[in-house]
C-alpha cells in the first residue's frame, strides 16, 4: 500500500478507536455514576378497633415501593384507654372519647408537613360485626361518631370499616409472614428479592369475639371455594382462610357461663374453671345479652339481674365443660373438616399464634415452642389453683383475666387440637408468640401492607454526572465524527485497492 494512502488510513483509524471509547466512556458515566436522592418515607394510621380495645399504630415505608406492595415497619403502638368501640352502641358519640391522646402522639412521630398526605384507616372486627348483626343503625352510628373525630384531625381518613372475618384472617396471615420474611430479603447486593424456595407460616389469631386460622395448604387441597388469592411483591398466594364467629374468648367464655346458668331458681352457680374460692356477680346482660349466648337466655331475662358465679377450681368438670362449646359431631367421619360442620384442608408448615394464644399460654409460663405434654400438665396444675394464690404466679395480674385463664387454656387446647387437628407433632410446630423484632403480631400490619398498593409510589429523583442536553450532544458530536472516520476509511481503503 502507497504512504500517500498508509498513513491518512491510520489516522482515520486511530479517530475512529477515539471516537468509539469516548462515546462508551460517556455513556458509561452517564448510567452508572448516577445518583438518586429518594423522596424520604410515607407514612399510614390503622386503628385496630377490636372487640375489647382499640390499637392504634403508625407504620411508615419508602416512598418508592417493591413491586407495588411497601416496605413497612411499625413506627408506633398505642393502647387507647376504654372499651372498644362496640361498647358503645347506646352513646356512639363517646366513642372517639379516649382516642385524642393515642392522636397526640401520632402528631409526634409523623412529621407536621406530612400530616395532610398521611392516610390513616380504622378496621373493626368481630364486635362490631356483631354489634352490626344486632343493631345495624347503632353501629353506623359508633362509625359515623368516628369519622366526625377524623375530620377535625389533620390526616387524611379514608374511613371506617368493619372488616369480614376472612379478611381479618388474610391480614394476619399477611403480618406474620411479612415479618417473619417470607416475601422479601435482602441479598448480597442489599436488593430486595423473593427467597429461593421460601416456605409461608400459618397464622393462628385469637381475639375476644372470634378466631382465625389461615395457611397455604397442599396445591392438591387448595379448593377455589375455601382459599383467598392476595398477591404481595409481585406473586400470587392461595390462602385458605376461616373465622369463627363467638368462638373469640370473650365470647366463648360468656357462652360457658349461659351454659352454666341455665336454672332460673339459683342466684349462685358454680363455675368449675374459676379458680376455687373465687366468686364475682355479674349482670344477666353481660351474660346473655351478646348475640353469641342468645339461645341460652332464660325466660326471666332481665338485663340488669345480678347473678354470681362461684369458682370450684375442677380441672376434669372444667375440660368437660368447654368442649360442649364445640359442635364436633358435624364433622364426624370427615378428615377435611373442623367443628361446626366447617371444612378445613390438613395443616401444614409452621404456625405462629398470637394475640389471646401467646397471653394465654404467657400465663402459664411457656412461649415460643413447647410440647403438648407441657401445656397439658401446666394447664391442669393452673386450673387446680386457689383464688389467693394467683397473685403469686402471674407475672402480671388482673382480676378479669386472671380468672379466666383456666378456661381460656381449656378452649384453646379443644381448639387446636380437636378442632384444627394439631397433634403431638405437629403442636411443636407452633409458635406462641406475641411479636418479632419491634412489630406486634396481628392482623393490621397486614391490612397496611395490602392497602399501600392503593398509594401511588413516588420515583426516586435521579440526579446524572451531565445534563441530558449536553449528554445528547456529546454523544452526537462522537457519533457524527466516528460515521465521519469510517466513511473516510472506506474511501481509503478502496482507493488503495485501485492502484
Amino acid at each position: 500500500m502507497p504512504s500517500k494512502v498508509k498513513i491518512p488510513l491510520i489516522i482515520s483509524l486511530l479517530f475512529l478507536i477515539i471516537s468509539v471509547s469516548v462515546i462508551i466512556a460517556i455513556a458509561y458515566v452517564q448510567k452508572h455514576h448516577e445518583r438518586s436522592l429518594s423522596p424520604g418515607l410515607k407514612y399510614g394510621i390503622v386503628l385496630d378497633a377490636g372487640s375489647s380495645r382499640t390499637t392504634i399504630y403508625v407504620y411508615q415505608w419508602p416512598a418508592e415501593k417493591e413491586n407495588n406492595t411497601g416496605v413497612v415497619d411499625q413506627t408506633l403502638k398505642c393502647n387507647v384507654k376504654g372499651r372498644g368501640i362496640s361498647s358503645y352502641a347506646n352513646e356512639p358519640k363517646k366513642a372517639h372519647t379516649y382516642i385524642d391522646d393515642c392522636i397526640k402522639k401520632v402528631k409526634e412521630v409523623i412529621p407536621a408537613s406530612q400530616h395532610n398526605s398521611t392516610p390513616a384507616y380504622l378496621g373493626a372486627t368481630a364486635g362490631m360485626r356483631l354489634l352490626r348483626l344486632k343493631n345495624e343503625s347503632a353501629a353506623q352510628g359508633v362509625l359515623a361518631s368516628i369519622h366526625d373525630y377524623f375530620q377535625t384531625q389533620p390526616f387524611a381518613f379514608r374511613g371506617a370499616n368493619i372488616i369480614t372475618g376472612q379478611e381479618e384472617g388474610m391480614y394476619g396471615w399477611i403480618t406474620v409472614n411479612y415479618l417473619m420474611g417470607n416475601f422479601l430479603e435482602k441479598n448480597i447486593w442489599r436488593a430486595w428479592v423473593r427467597p429461593d424456595g421460601a416456605e409461608t407460616t400459618g397464622a393462628l389469631d385469637l381475639g375476644g369475639a372470634s378466631t382465625q386460622i389461615s395457611f397455604l395448604p397442599e396445591k392438591s387441597e387448595q379448593n377455589p371455594n375455601s382459599t383467598v388469592e392476595v398477591t404481595l411483591y409481585g406473586y400470587l398466594y392461595n390462602v385458605y382462610t376461616q373465622s369463627f364467629q363467638c368462638y373469640g374468648r370473650d365470647e366463648a367464655e360468656k357462652r360457658l357461663l349461659a351454659s352454666l346458668a341455665q336454672d332460673p331458681k339459683l342466684k349462685l352457680y358454680e363455675n368449675p374453671c374459676y379458680p376455687r374460692n373465687y366468686m364475682v356477680n355479674l349482670t344477666m346482660e353481660h351474660t346473655f345479652g351478646s348475640l353469641c349466648t342468645a339461645q341460652f337466655r332464660p325466660a326471666n331475662y332481665d338485663p340488669s339481674r345480678v347473678i354470681t358465679f362461684k369458682g370450684t377450681g375442677d380441672p376434669v368438670l372444667c375440660s368437660q365443660k368447654v368442649s360442649t362449646l364445640f359442635n364436633f359431631a358435624a364433622c364426624q367421619g370427615k378428615e377435611d373438616c373442623s367443628f361446626d360442620g366447617i371444612y378445613q384442608p390438613k395443616v401444614k408448615g409452621n404456625f405462629s399464634a398470637f394475640a389471646g394464644f401467646y397471653y394465654t399460654t404467657s400465663a402459664l409460663n411457656l412461649t415460643g415452642y413447647f410440647q403438648l405434654n407441657q401445656f397439658n400438665l401446666s394447664m391442669t396444675s393452673f386450673c387446680a389453683k386457689e383464688w389467693t394464690q394467683l397473685p403469686q404466679i402471674l407475672h402480671r395480674f388482673d382480676e378479669t383475666y386472671a380468672r379466666s385463664y383456666c378456661f381460656s387454656a381449656n378452649f384453646i387446647y379443644y381448639l387446636l387440637v380437636h378442632g384444627y387437628k394439631f397433634d403431638s407433632e405437629t403442636w411443636l410446630q407452633i409458635n406462641f408468640q406475641k411479636e418479632v423484632g419491634n412489630s406486634s403480631i396481628g392482623w393490621s400490619l397486614g391490612y397496611m401492607l395490602t392497602l399501600t398498593n392503593m398509594i401511588p409510589a413516588e420515583r426516586r429523583l435521579i440526579i446524572l454526572p451531565m445534563s441530558l442536553s449536553l449528554f445528547a450532544g456529546l454523544l452526537c458530536l462522537f457519533t457524527a465524527i466516528s460515521a465521519l472516520c469510517l466513511i473516510v476509511l472506506v474511501i481509503l481503503f478502496v482507493c488503495a485497492r485501485k492502484k
